[in-house]
C-alpha cells in the first residue's frame, strides 16, 4: 500500500472530505434563493434578484470568537460556538441598516477531529438560520506545528446589503432620541481574556464549579451563545424612526456608541435602568473591578442599542417585545459638552 506522506506530516485530506459530508444536510438547511451552485466550488455565488433593489449597497463585516473558543475546547463543549461566530459578524452588518445575504467560515486547527469541527460548523448553520443568512462555504486548515493537536481557531465573514437611501450611518441621530438597549445573554464573545482571569486564576472556580447567583455550572454561564438581534431590528428599523443601531461588542459602551454619534453629541445612559446579570456582577463585585473596566470592556447586560425618535419609543418597544426582545430605554442623546468633552456619560 502507498504511504500517504501528507497525513504522516500530520495533514488527513479525507478527513477534511468526509467532514464536508457530515456537515452537507446543516449547510444547505440555510439555502436562500440567491445562491448558485453548492459546497465546493472554488468560489461561492450570489445573484442579486432583480427588481428587488433600487440602489444597493453591499455591507460586509469578519470576526473571530476571541478566547472563548478556549473555554469551549476546555469544556469539550462545540455546538454553540458558531453561533458566536455568526452573531459577531451579523450584528455588526446590521448597524448600517444591512439585511446579511451570506456567510463565509473559516475552521483552522493542529489535527483534523471530523466530530468536532462538525459540531462547530452546524453551530454556524444554526447562526445562519437565526440571522436569515445563507452559510454559502468555507475553508478548514489543517495546520500541525501551527496548531497542537485538540485546538481550533475560527473566523467569519458576512456580506448584507441596504438600498443606499436606508443606511444607518449616524446623519438620522437627534439629540432627545432615546436609547433603547437590548438585553443580551451574558458576556457574548467579548472580555474573555479578563473573565477568564477572574474566574478561573482569581476566584479559582472550575468549569464544573456552579457558577455564583445561578442555578447552572461555570461552563453553562461562559458557552452560552451571543444573542443574535438580526430579525428583529431589521423589523423595527422598517417601521420606526431608527436614527442609528449599536452593537455593545468588545470596547463596551464607551469604545462603541461614539462610533455612531455626530461630533456635537453624547449620550447619557441611566446604569440603574436595567439590572446587571450575574456573570457581570460577580466579575465586578469578586473580581474586584471599577465600573470603568466594566463599561469599557463588557456589554453588562446589553448587547444592541437603538437610538429611536422619542415619539415612537413606546411602539417600538412594544414591537421588540413581541418579536422576542427585552428592551429597555437605557438613556438618551444629549448635547456635548465642547469638542473635546465625552461622547458616553453615566450621570
Amino acid at each position: 500500500m502507498e504511504r500517504d506522506r501528507y497525513k504522516e506530516a500530520g495533514v488527513d485530506i479525507e478527513a477534511g472530505a468526509r467532514l464536508v459530508d457530515r456537515i452537507g444536510p446543516a449547510v444547505a438547511a440555510t439555502r436562500r434563493p440567491e445562491v448558485l451552485g453548492g459546497l465546493g466550488h472554488f468560489g461561492a455565488m450570489w445573484a442579486i434578484p432583480a427588481g428587488k433593489f433600487k440602489d444597493l449597497v453591499l455591507v460586509s463585516g469578519t470576526d473571530g470568537v476571541g478566547t472563548k473558543v478556549k473555554v469551549a475546547q476546555a469544556a469539550g463543549r462545540h455546538e454553540t460556538i458558531g453561533i458566536d461566530l455568526v452573531a459577531m459578524c451579523v450584528n455588526d452588518v446590521v448597524c448600517a441598516g444591512a439585511e446579511p445575504f451570506y456567510f463565509l467560515d473559516y475552521y483552522a486547527c493542529g489535527k483534523l477531529d471530523e466530530i468536532v469541527a462538525a459540531d462547530v460548523i452546524k453551530g454556524i448553520a444554526e447562526g445562519c438560520r437565526l440571522a436569515g443568512c445563507a452559510l454559502v462555504g468555507g475553508e478548514t486548515a489543517e495546520m500541525p506545528g501551527v496548531y497542537a493537536e485538540g485546538v481550533y481557531d475560527l473566523a467569519g465573514f458576512c456580506v448584507g446589503g441596504v438600498e443606499r437611501s436606508e443606511i444607518l450611518d449616524g446623519s438620522g441621530v437627534r439629540l432627545g432620541m432615546k436609547l433603547v438597549g437590548l438585553t443580551s445573554s451574558g458576556l457574548h464573545s467579548n472580555g474573555y481574556s479578563l473573565a477568564r482571569k477572574v474566574i478561573f486564576e482569581e476566584l479559582g472556580l472550575g468549569l464544573d464549579d456552579p457558577f455564583p447567583g445561578t442555578d447552572h455550572t461555570v461552563a453553562d454561564e461562559l458557552l452560552t451563545p451571543t444573542r443574535i438581534y438580526v430579525q428583529s431590528v431589521l423589523r423595527v428599523v422598517r417601521d420606526h424612526a431608527v436614527g442609528a443601531l449599536c452593537h455593545i461588542t468588545g470596547g463596551g459602551f464607551v469604545e462603541n456608541l461614539p462610533r455612531i454619534l455626530p461630533a456635537s453629541a453624547a449620550v447619557t445612559i441611566d446604569r440603574s435602568a436595567w439590572e446587571l446579570p450575574p456573570i457581570f456582577r460577580v466579575l465586578q463585585e469578586q473580581g474586584g473591578l471599577s465600573g470603568s473596566d466594566m463599561v469599557r470592556t463588557f456589554n453588562c447586560g446589553i448587547g444592541m442599542v437603538l437610538l429611536v425618535d422619542p415619539e415612537q419609543t413606546e411602539a417600538a418597544c412594544d414591537l421588540l417585545e413581541a418579536l422576542g426582545e427585552e428592551p429597555v430605554v437605557i438613556g438618551e442623546v444629549v448635547r456635548r459638552d465642547g469638542e473635546d468633552g465625552p461622547q458616553v456619560l453615566f450621570p
